[in-house]
Order: C-alpha cells, then sequence, then structure tokens
C-alpha cells in the first residue's frame, strides 16, 4: 500500500481536474479524481481519503453533499471547497457545515495545493495528538517523559521511592519539581501517609519556624493557643520543602536536628516530639555553590543530598514538548468544556521556537489561554500570548518592527534581575522596586512563577 497521502479531486471540468491532479501529484500526493458528486461518493465507500478538493457546483450531488458523506463517515478528513466567485456565500455556509477551507475560482494552483498541504499537516498534528492523549491517559500525576533525560529523572524516582532516604530536587522555576516530588510519595511506602507541600520562600521570616515547628500557647505575642507545625502534620508521610535554598541560616539548623534526630521541638514545649515523616527538598538555585560560599549550611546540604535529581529544563527536552501539549489540551480541554481541540501547524512552530523561561508551567498556561481564546477547535497564532507570535525576532535594521512591547521588556527585566540576585525573589523585589505580592502577581501572569 502507498505511504503517500491519498487526495480525492471531484470537479466536472476535466481540464480542471487533470490540471489540479497534475500539481498535486507533483507535489508528492496520490490523487484520485472524480467528475462528479456520486462518483466521488462510491470512491469514498471504497478508498480510503485523507483530504477531499470539491467543486460546489456540480450536476447531480453538489459538493455540499460530498461535503456530508465525507463529515458523516469520516470526519476528521478535511474538505477544501472550490467556487466561482459568485457562490461564495454558499461556500461560506460549507464551512459552517464543516468545510476545512474554500477557494476561489480563478485561483492559483499553487494556493490550492498549498492550501492542502496545510490541511493534511493539520490533520497529522490532530492525529499525533489524539494518538499521544490516548498513550498519556489521565496519568494522575501529571509527569509526562517522551525524552531520555525525563525518562531517566522518573527511573531515578522509581528507585528511590523504595528507601526512606532524604531527596533534593533541583531544577528551574516551573519545571515540575513538586510534581515530581508527589509522584515519589505516591510510589513509596508512605502514600497513604498525608503529602504536605511548603513553599519556603513564600512564608515570612518571622513565621516560617512556627509553621514548621509548631508552638505552644503563649510562647510569642500571638500564639492564642497550641498549634501543630507542619512537620507533625506529614507525620507517617512526606514533607516536599520547596525552595529550600531561601531559607534562613537558623532554621537551617534546626532542619539539620529534626534530619538527624527524627523529632521536632515547637516553640514553647516542653520537650521535643518523635515524629516519621520522609523530607523531599528542592531548589532552583545552585545550592552546591551557595554551601561552598557559606551561603547555605554545607552539613544541612550534604545531609538533604542523599539522592539529588536533576531536572532538564523544558529547552534541552524538545521531545517532551509536543506529548506535554496533548496533556495540557486534555486537562485543560476537559476543565474548561473544549474537548478534542488542536493547534494548526503555525502554533506548533512557534511553541518549538520559543525559549520557554518559564518551562513547563509557562506552557501550560499558554494552551490554557489559547483554549480560551480561540473560537473554535484549532488553536490559532493569534490566540497565542504576544510574545509567541509571528517568526523569528526582526533585526534592528528596521526601527519600526523592532519595537517590543512594553509586557515582553518588562517579563524579561524581572527575569534577569532574579537570575543576577541567584533566584531571590525578595531582593529582586526590593530592586525592581515592587512589593512581593505585585512580583508574584507579574511572574505569575508570565508564567514564571
Amino acid at each position: 500500500m502507498s505511504e503517500r497521502e491519498t487526495v480525492l479531486v471531484v470537479e466536472d471540468d476535466a481540464a480542471m481536474r487533470l490540471l489540479i491532479e497534475e500539481e498535486l501529484a507533483a507535489a508528492g500526493l496520490e490523487v484520485l479524481a472524480a467528475g462528479d458528486g456520486n462518483e466521488a461518493v462510491r470512491l469514498l465507500e471504497r478508498r480510503s481519503i485523507d483530504a477531499v478538493v470539491t467543486d460546489l457546483m456540480m450536476p447531480g450531488r453538489k459538493g455540499r453533499e460530498v461535503l456530508a458523506e465525507v463529515r458523516s463517515k469520516a470526519p476528521e478528513v478535511p474538505v477544501i471547497i472550490m467556487t466561482a466567485f459568485g457562490g461564495i456565500d454558499d461556500a461560506v455556509e460549507a464551512i459552517k457545515a464543516g468545510a476545512y477551507h474554500f477557494v476561489a475560482k480563478p485561483f492559483p494552483v499553487a494556493q490550492l495545493v498549498g492550501t492542502v498541504q496545510n490541511a493534511l499537516r493539520e490533520k497529522r498534528l490532530k492525529t499525533e495528538i489524539s494518538a499521544l492523549r490516548e498513550t498519556l491517559g489521565d496519568a494522575p500525576t501529571g509527569l509526562v517523559a517522551a525524552s531520555s533525560s525525563m525518562r531517566r529523572v522518573l527511573e531515578t524516582i522509581a528507585r528511590a521511592s523504595e528507601a526512606a532516604s532524604p531527596v533534593l530536587v533541583v531544577g528551574e522555576s516551573g519545571t515540575g519539581k513538586e510534581l515530581l516530588a508527589r509522584a515519589l510519595h505516591a510510589k513509596s511506602r508512605r502514600r497513604d501517609g498525608p503529602f504536605v507541600a511548603v513553599n519556603c520562600s513564600a512564608i515570612p521570616e518571622n513565621l516560617l519556624e512556627s509553621q514548621l515547628f509548631g508552638h505552644r500557647r503563649g510562647s510569642f505575642t500571638d500564639a492564642k493557643e497550641d498549634r501543630r507545625g507542619l512537620f507533625q502534620e506529614a507525620d507517617g508521610g512526606t514533607i516536599f520543602l520547596d525552595e529550600i535554598g531561601d531559607m534562613p541560616a537558623p532554621l537551617q539548623a534546626k532542619l539539620l536536628r529534626v534530619l538527624q534526630e527524627r523529632e521536632v521541638h515547637p516553640l514553647g514545649a516542653p520537650a521535643p516530639i518523635a515524629i516519621d515523616i520522609r523530607v523531599i527538598a528542592a531548589t532552583h538555585r545552585d545550592i552546591e555553590s551557595l554551601a561552598r560560599d557559606g551561603l547555605f549550611r554545607q552539613d544541612l546540604f550534604y545531609r538533604l543530598n542523599v539522592i539529588t535529581i536533576r531536572v532538564p529544563p523544558l529547552r534541552e527536552r524538545p521531545d517532551d514538548l509536543l506529548p506535554l501539549v496533548a496533556h495540557f489540551l486534555e486537562k485543560h480541554g476537559r476543565l474548561l468544556r473544549r474537548p478534542g481541540c488542536t493547534l494548526a501547524p503555525g502554533v506548533i512552530e512557534a511553541l518549538r521556537r520559543h525559549a520557554w523561561p518559564g518551562n513547563v508551567r509557562e506552557l501550560e498556561n499558554v494552551i490554557e489561554r489559547g483554549l480560551v481564546m480561540s473560537r473554535d477547535d484549532v488553536i490559532g497564532e493569534d490566540d497565542l500570548p504576544e510574545s509567541l507570535r509571528g517568526g523569528p525576532a526582526r533585526t534592528s535594521e528596521d526601527p519600526e518592527t523592532s519595537i517590543r512591547t512594553l509586557a515582553d521588556v518588562e517579563r524579561d527585566h524581572i527575569v534577569t534581575a532574579i537570575r543576577r540576585l541567584g533566584g531571590n525573589k525578595a531582593a529582586a523585589a526590593r530592586v525592581l522596586g515592587l512589593d512581593r505580592k505585585t512580583l508574584y502577581r507579574k511572574l505569575e501572569s508570565y508564567g514564571l512563577d
């Protein structure tokens, strides 16, 4: 059987039909031809067709009837309508009935060939995404690992789940470190115990100790009642300490004692309390360098660094891009009641060109936005954020087209500030002249949480 894609051409004008056949065949396609709608329907019953090009007005069955036949038997097959100028209103109605596109006669044949090729590319992409959806299923962790680097990460998680040793997850913001921690917990013997996630950079320093270790009534001014700390809440399960690199030095010493003695001492309590937990810590900072420079306790680093999992950024794992797109289309399509949506081929190219500074979280935001903004079941380039639209960056030779939007400039400036300050968002907020809440809101809006 031929591996070439097959296009059915339905045209009652023999000369026009032959010209279209020759041009499509020259483009590497297998072409079947029919002189009227009745013959087209017979061919559709006997052969597998990848796309249909049909005239709108013909003797016997019209192009609309051919379209209806295709839609009923093979709705995934794109149908391109050809029509004379006077029949454009009918062609628009055909689009509403499910046709892929229409071209008005007279037209350059190259235009028709390009339209057919776009339709076939979109069909291939939709088929690939559908297949990926079935392969991925509803993975409870939401983890997608088509690339070899991410498969190695999952293999490490599978092996690490069998022990109770501390785990350190290292990777840029937005790479899915918490998802990996939850996957590790779900595979471990502690899966029936609690999973408690703590963002060490989001809790003010003066409250973090009480939040982690608990306190007794009267141990400080606002301690009006006893409170169990998050370590006690995680007893029998796993505690996930996100952004451990931002933990203040005094608390690092107390955390080290928890790891060594397997007990916590709530503020104001007469004695420590034994706990049974597994600690998974995560950071986007180079914590080894911090420890070497005296900015993070070396003894705590070595205690946490029993098993290290390095999560590669999205730009280093291009094989994961399309599977992640399929996963997010499924996830948010279900939530937004937009099932079955796919992407235009140009959108995939735009996604592949992008550097993804916000990693997987940024990609998820882009897909969710596309589902909200698109008007049909295909997300187009106009549905993408401004920073992803269009082709490669323009040169500075054209001053009008090289001007960037204020949003793009602000986004890049924030990223640069945070990176230069070693990922310290509190310091970045001060340098940028923002309060922390405003900075976090901007990071979230740009998919750079």
